[in-house]
């Protein structure tokens, strides 16, 4: 989820929309820039993917502690970029790392009612859901509003009970990288969860790539942890955590995920290495899951416009880019 109403605002630019995604890790940015023609939605075409190693002492797990370096890394990150991007209005989103976001999900009634809201057209006037929003995400927080960074959405779908979800964060984790991205030149226009991210590149990967109608499961692998989802007609099916304290390991987290519509395929992105602390590998994976496995490659889901390292092209830890700018040019 984002945050910033102003910064959800698409940009087109002669037909065609340029988009660019930054993810910031411990060791490096990558970065990522897509453009589609508006129109036609016609395929996404790959304009430029980099990656930049940061200096040992930029991050302390999720916190930025040398803004400058990061800065630096980003100016380089961006600095052989082709002209014709540099010369669009390029829409740039930010990923944040999971563990420092906190979500959670409230029936619409009962924040209207805290709000006392009035009704229109038989529901809630939205704007006035704000200050019990806040309340429930100064809750989740437990930090005060002044210090809170929070965004929220209404569940559009037509369910007996609407919902309300609401992300929150410490805004000094959303300043440092907007002022991070500031001092190399870059307005952001978004601000999304690494997750969620990862989880829209792996969707449009499986539109690409499975039958339409196959349910499969999509996993992500950060520095927080395997975050997984059980994906069946194009929706949310399930989903599990891992390290969570109703899992005795990573095996029976996944098992999670097999109550469900019988699947045949797991697509796997983020950083496999970090597997290997589990002492689990992919084929694990695949035994837990009784399905095949695919690594997430962004070199299959786009044309290359020019030519681009081929190892980045099939890095599984590039999805968090991708999803992030693959929300630039189709949303």
């Amino acid at each position: 989820m984002a945050f910033g109403n102003s910064w959800l605002q698409a940009v087109q630019s002669g037909g065609q929309r340029f988009a660019a995604g930054i993810d910031i890790s411990s060791q490096n940015v990558r970065l990522i820039v897509l453009s589609q023609r508006s129109r036609a939605r016609s395929s996404l075409h790959l304009e430029y993917m980099n990656t930049v190693p940061l200096a040992a002492s930029a991050m302390a797990g999720t916190e930025i502690t040398d803004r400058q370096a990061v800065a630096r890394a980003l100016r380089d990150a961006f600095a052989g970029m082709p002209r014709v991007c540099v010369a669009q209005a390029l829409q740039c989103a930010m990923a944040v790392p999971a563990s420092i976001t906190m979500t959670t999900t409230v029936p619409l009634a009962r924040l209207a009612a805290q709000s006392q809201c009035e009704q229109h057209d038989g529901g809630p006037a939205l704007a006035g859901l704000a200050p019990a929003v806040m309340a429930e995400a100064e809750r989740i927080a437990g930090l005060e509003r002044h210090a809170l960074a929070a965004d929220w959405a209404v569940d559009e779908r037509p369910a007996p009970v609407r919902a309300v979800k609401i992300t929150a964060m410490a805004r000094q984790h959303l300043e440092a990288r907007i002022e991070c991205a500031a001092s190399a030149g870059i307005s952001l226009s978004a601000v999304d969860g690494e997750p969620h991210a990862a989880l829209r590149a792996m969707r449009y990967a499986a539109n690409h790539e499975l039958d339409p109608c196959e349910p499969y499961v999509a996993l992500w692998i950060g520095t927080d942890g395997v975050h997984g989802w059980r994906m069946a007609n194009g929706v949310i099916d399930g989903d599990m955590h891992y390290p969570a304290p109703e899992h005795t390991d990573l095996a029976d987290a996944l098992r999670d995920l097999t109550h469900g519509p019988r699947f045949d395929c797991a697509l796997v992105s983020g950083e496999i290495d970090l597997l290997d602390g589990a002492g689990f590998s992919l084929a694990d994976i695949g035994d837990v899951l009784g399905c095949s496995v695919l690594p997430f490659e962004c070199g299959l889901l786009s044309t290359c416009v020019r030519p681009i390292d081929h190892e980045l092209l099939h890095q599984p830890a590039s999805a968090v880019a991708f999803g992030l700018a693959l929300r630039g040019v189709i949303e």
